[in-house]
């Protein structure tokens, strides 16, 4: 049942992330395939590169990804029924984590909604050139996640932290 629970939060976080993959990809197929400006070109290739380096590499395969295998990991060695049933938001490390890790997490939540809206009101070529980049960003993170749970699943872990509480907070004992 444990390891229900982590591959319940892995594939949950996973799906997340595709679906957004998914329902970008369009968006920015459709700015690609109509005429563009050199510009438009310049600005995409200089975007598309920033994503992958800061999305793709800095946030999710050097910070997040490990750190979501690593939570399903603690589903694993510490089970929990409410972590277990919601595990795709465990590991995402909105509740039962640090402070800090909760405070980043609906950080980076909020700034990402704040982001979509604003994006969305970007005409076309701009949005779809703007969804390319995050396509590809949150695309590496997808194969980041299934990088590192794989590891685990090879028996090589590694020792990023899971960022649980020490003690349980005001908030985790009315979640219990």
């Amino acid at each position: 049942m444990r390891y229900l629970s982590a591959i319940w939060g892995i594939g949950g976080v996973l799906a997340i992330l595709l679906f957004a993959v998914f329902r970008l990809a369009p968006i920015a197929e459709g700015a690609l395939s109509g005429p563009l400006a050199w510009y438009h070109w310049i600005f995409f290739v200089l975007w598309v590169a920033f994503m992958i380096f800061t999305e793709g590499i800095r946030g999710f395969h050097q910070a997040f990804s490990p750190r979501v295998v690593a939570r399903a990991r603690a589903l694993v060695t510490h089970p929990d029924l409410v972590a277990g049933l919601l595990a795709p938001f465990y590991c995402f490390g909105f509740f039962r984590a640090t402070r800090k890790r909760r405070i980043v997490a609906w950080a980076v939540f909020g700034g990402i909604l704040g982001l979509i809206l604003l994006v969305r009101l970007l005409p076309q070529p701009w949005r779809g050139l703007v969804d390319g980049g995050v396509v590809a960003g949150l695309t590496i993170g997808a194969a980041s996640i299934l990088y590192y749970a794989g590891l685990w699943l090879l028996g090589r872990p590694g020792d990023h932290p899971p960022d649980l509480p020490e003690t349980a907070t005001p908030l985790d004992r009315a979640q219990s």
